[in-house]
């Protein structure tokens, strides 16, 4: 008897324990008949997110949805815009939001989103997020690349560059410069400056329009003072987070002088075309570019710049190692100087902000 007496006390306790469950918890009915017991975490783009014990986080479509009940107060957004806050209960095929304010009916498919009672409307969130988006800020990255050699050869070669960037949502804003000295068995192998700036805004969609200049000297191929200075269009073939592939067309102003005075000059307006593509791995970058600048004069004389380079990190993701190459061709270079000039590097980066 005592058993007994027990065994439906143990029974009342369980039933007295799931039922209060179920009154402290949130209840979703679906048109089909079906009770989801848990807490809803949130509606939005026509789900209703819920978390069981038993099933773990569910997602049921609001429209098969016929209504539900909250055991605490929810923040509710109608598709008006008004927004409640309050417990919400079924009746009849209506919601019932009893909130500070009063008691207010709606239907299922009035509520565009709902979250939690005090917290920030989602649709808020969002456009917070638009805004620091949108916003532009500034990132700087610094390079180094020293090399030495010695016994049969000796060569000793510093580069060294600095590129500031200002980036929007639309735009983006580029400062940069770089030195490169090479000596090879005490002879200047290599003696080149430049600096530079890049501008492109994205006016609309894929379609963008840039312009740059770009100066310097290099005196390894005799050239005293070299000026690139070009605008024109630009085009996102591929435009997705981890990979931006664009084109660019324009027209530009090429002037080079030489030391040697038999060398001419070149001063010409003449076309621009470009290439970038940079595609971001995991933990790597590669990133390669193209520049092929003729001049109106003669379409025989023009330069074509190349890069490639493939970056990984260290063990501080603000440090990273970069290996690439570079071509530089002129098509009609000083006297006793070569067409194409490539340079193999290693260098280590820093990026910072």
């Amino acid at each position: 008897m005592n058993n007994e007496f027990i065994q439906r006390c143990f029974l009342a306790l369980a039933l007295t324990t799931i039922v209060s469950a179920q009154l402290l918890a949130d209840v979703v009915e679906t048109k089909n008949g079906a009770r989801i017991v848990g807490t809803i975490t949130k509606i939005d783009g026509g789900n209703v997110s819920i978390k069981t014990d038993y099933a773990g986080d569910l997602t049921i479509k609001q429209s098969e949805v016929a209504g539900f009940t909250t055991d605490g107060p929810i923040a509710v957004r109608l598709a008006s815009g008004t927004v409640l806050q309050g417990k919400v209960s079924t009746e009849g095929g209506s919601l019932k939001i009893n909130g500070a304010d009063g008691e207010l009916s709606t239907k299922v498919e009035r509520v565009v989103a709902s979250w939690t009672s005090g917290g920030e409307d989602p649709q808020v969130t969002a456009m917070k997020k638009e805004i620091a988006d949108r916003e532009r800020k500034w990132t700087y990255e610094a390079t180094v690349d020293v090399t030495g050699k010695s016994g049969n050869r000796s060569q000793l070669g510093t580069a060294g560059a600095v590129r500031a960037v200002l980036a929007g949502q639309r735009d983006k804003l580029q400062f940069y410069t770089a030195y490169d000295r090479q000596v090879t068995d005490g002879a200047k192998s290599a003696d080149q400056f430049k600096a530079g700036t890049d501008y492109a805004n994205n006016y609309s969609g894929r379609n963008s329009w840039y312009v740059r200049d770009e100066g310097g000297f290099d005196r390894i191929k005799d050239i005293s003072l070299y000026n690139v200075a070009a605008f024109g269009l630009g085009y996102d073939f591929v435009k997705e987070p981890a990979h931006l592939f664009t084109g660019r067309a324009g027209l530009s102003f090429r002037y080079e002088g030489y030391n040697n005075p038999l060398t001419p000059a070149v001063k010409s307006a003449g076309l621009d075309f470009g290439l970038q593509n940079e595609i971001t791995f995991a933990t790597s970058k590669l990133v390669n570019s193209l520049t092929f600048v003729p001049s109106f004069n003669d379409f025989g004389n023009f330069r074509i710049a190349h890069a490639s380079y493939y970056e990984v990190p260290l063990a501080s993701p603000a440090w990273k190692l970069r290996f690439g190459l570079s071509n530089d061709y002129n098509s009609k270079p000083g006297k006793g100087v070569d067409k194409m000039d490539t340079a193999y590097f290693t260098s280590l980066v820093l990026n910072w902000r």
